[in-house]
């Protein structure tokens, strides 16, 4: 578990994020000026798209990086969750802007119309080049905020891919509908991932229980353990989609020292150890009070 720990420490989500939301907003101001240069609408759009997207990298990068503090006297468990507020604004932000590609997508479809191809495709290689890179550095995130701030960038690279393929149609025949089209696939692709994340983010925020941890095999294998009777009152759940927090009452069976007690428990802590449990709290309970006999000095 130690070893694990120490893995996610060398991982620094907040430098990424910061690498990614300057990217973007670099890439914003080039897309605006591409945009008006090649005459293209999709592109325009999708500066404005990205204008949204460099506000909320901002806004978790700098949530991201508050998260790392350590506890204190106002939040004891620390301050993990301002990463899940990230990546909430985050994926609202997604749902928002895909909502407003896709306004400006349908007319397309009705009315097709003429774009600068070679210009757009110069563009696009750009576009999938910086777009990629942050997608690469991000990559290996554990946190919701981190993967909501992944699909924001995946969402670019896959429009750039298309806006790619498009303008070398376009180059050699004139099917304008070919971009509105793609770009209702690509909309509709980034919208399930996210809705998906989101609603992960909500069960976060609700305190369900993960879902990579399986409760009833936890469950289950510590009432297996010959030293426990039963358990109950037991709650787990999440602090930032990463990091898993646990209670558990234990009932164990009767013992005669406190040292046999101390056993049961550090057995139950293995368990849960197993399953990546980060923060456990175990309240160990007697099946018969009267029983233990702790030793004299």
């Amino acid at each position: 578990m130690k070893e694990n720990n120490g893995s996610i420490d060398k991982y620094d989500s907040t430098k990424n994020i910061r690498v990614a939301f300057f990217l973007n907003l670099t890439f914003t101001i080039f897309e605006f000026i591409g945009g008006y240069y090649t005459n293209s609408v999709a592109i325009m759009a999708d500066a404005v798209h990205d204008l949204g997207d460099s506000i909320a990298l901002g806004l978790s990068w700098n949530l991201d990086k508050k998260s790392k503090q350590q506890r204190d006297n106002k939040f004891t468990f620390g301050y993990k969750r301002f990463s899940l507020l990230g990546a909430l604004i985050n994926g609202l932000v997604l749902v928002i802007g895909s909502a407003f590609i896709l306004i400006k997508t349908i007319p397309r479809l009705i009315y097709p119309e003429h774009a600068d191809a070679e210009g757009m495709l110069w563009f696009a290689i750009v576009g999938i080049l910086v777009n990629g890179f942050s997608v690469i550095k991000l990559s290996s995130g554990k946190t919701l905020n981190e993967k909501m701030v992944r699909w924001h960038l995946i969402e670019d690279v896959i429009g750039w891919v298309a806006v790619f393929i498009v303008s070398i149609v376009l180059m050699f025949y004139d099917v304008p509908i070919l971009d509105p089209l793609l770009s209702l696939g690509i909309i509709s692709y980034v919208l399930y991932n996210v809705i998906k994340n989101l609603k992960e983010t909500f069960l976060v925020f609700l305190q369900g229980v993960p879902s990579d941890i399986d409760y009833m095999a936890i469950e289950s294998a510590i009432i297996n353990l010959k030293e426990v009777k039963s358990v109950h009152r037991v709650h787990v759940w999440s602090l930032d989609g990463a990091s898993t927090v646990m209670t558990i009452h234990v009932v164990i069976n009767d013992v005669k020292t406190s040292n046999e007690m101390i056993f049961a428990k550090r057995k139950v802590r293995e368990v849960l150890n197993d399953y990546s449990i980060e923060h456990s709290t175990i309240e160990i309970e007697l099946y018969k009070e009267d029983s233990l006999q702790v030793p004299a000095d």
